[in-house]
């Protein structure tokens, strides 16, 4: 597959996990993120599963439960706690730096070379989403921060270790996707029904928003995530997740009426030119380009004709 309509693929992940704060706010039943986090995840995992018909064999039992730990079942709660105990804009920044996490820990864990303006690009990136949603009035705690810093850690150690296992020979993107996305949502199982239970009323918009995330934001999204993220150098996913803060600072703007500031207009600016200095940075050198050691055969199987 070539390099613009892969990175074009995978950015859709993002964008549309940027939609999960306006639908939250305006479509789900408020106090109860976890079970939001559970529709989003158990039930496109299974569907992906059970058409794809595919199960995890020897150690992808392991494999695949471990993954969705960190890319599901971690991150939803850690992401959560940090959304009740500190701003959505600081919460948001904080995700920024996760490119920067996720390039030291591919140079730590792939040995993947850390190219300058790949660096600078991340930098530039974080700092762009943090003009965009931090305001001056920002609130910090300690505890949120660390939430949010854990949270972003945990979907780039899952990030790396997605690029570094890859896939199955004979498994295609939707079943690598329902593995992880139905082990993340067993594990959020228990703790929904112990922290929150069920919504006492589900109304026709919250079955709306759920399927919503569950399908654009779920199996769909995590499907076009995962197989970018193997395919991909691994800076150019990590940047490519600063997309889902800026899509949900403007859906503010545009849907629910919310101020856009000069520089907030600036941040945008900078993070967009982020993510287009990161994706020229991480074009691998025709001369010397190689197969990706993690390519399967199912990645010809399901490339598009």
């Amino acid at each position: 597959m070539n390099r613009l309509p892969l990175v074009l693929l995978t950015a859709l992940a993002p964008i549309a996990w940027g939609t999960t704060y306006l639908v939250t706010t305006e479509l789900l039943p408020p106090g109860h993120p976890l079970f939001a986090g559970l529709l989003r995840s158990l039930p496109a995992g299974l569907l992906a599963v059970l058409i794809s018909r595919c199960l995890p064999r020897g150690g992808w039992w392991g494999k695949s439960f471990i993954l969705g730990a960190l890319n599901i079942g971690a991150f939803f709660p850690l992401l959560f706690l940090a959304a009740e105990r500190l701003p959505g804009g600081v919460a948001a920044a904080v995700a920024g730096a996760q490119p920067l996490i996720v390039l030291v820990l591919g140079a730590l864990v792939l040995q993947e070379r850390i190219r300058p303006l790949a660096a600078a690009a991340a930098v530039v990136g974080a700092g762009g989403v943090a003009l965009v949603v931090l305001g001056p009035a920002a609130e910090l705690d300690l505890w949120g921060i660390l939430a949010a810093v854990g949270g972003v850690t945990a979907t780039g150690a899952g990030m790396i270790l997605t690029k570094r296992w890859g896939r199955p020979v004979g498994v295609g993107p939707v079943a690598y996707a329902g593995w992880q996305l139905s082990a993340g949502g067993l594990l959020l199982l228990p703790l929904t029904l112990i922290v929150e239970g069920v919504p006492q009323t589900i109304d026709g918009s919250a079955v709306l928003g759920y399927l919503w995330l569950g399908t654009a934001g779920g199996i769909v999204a995590y499907t076009l995530w995962f197989r970018g993220v193997q395919q991909l150098p691994v800076i150019a996913p990590g940047l490519l997740a600063l997309l889902s803060p800026i899509v949900a600072t403007t859906l503010g703007v545009v849907v629910a009426g919310e101020r856009f500031s000069p520089l907030q207009a600036i941040g945008l600016v900078l993070t967009l030119g982020a993510l287009v200095l990161g994706q020229l940075a991480s074009r691998p050198n025709r001369r010397t380009a190689a197969p990706a050691p993690h390519a399967t055969a199912a990645d010809a199987l399901t490339a598009p004709r």
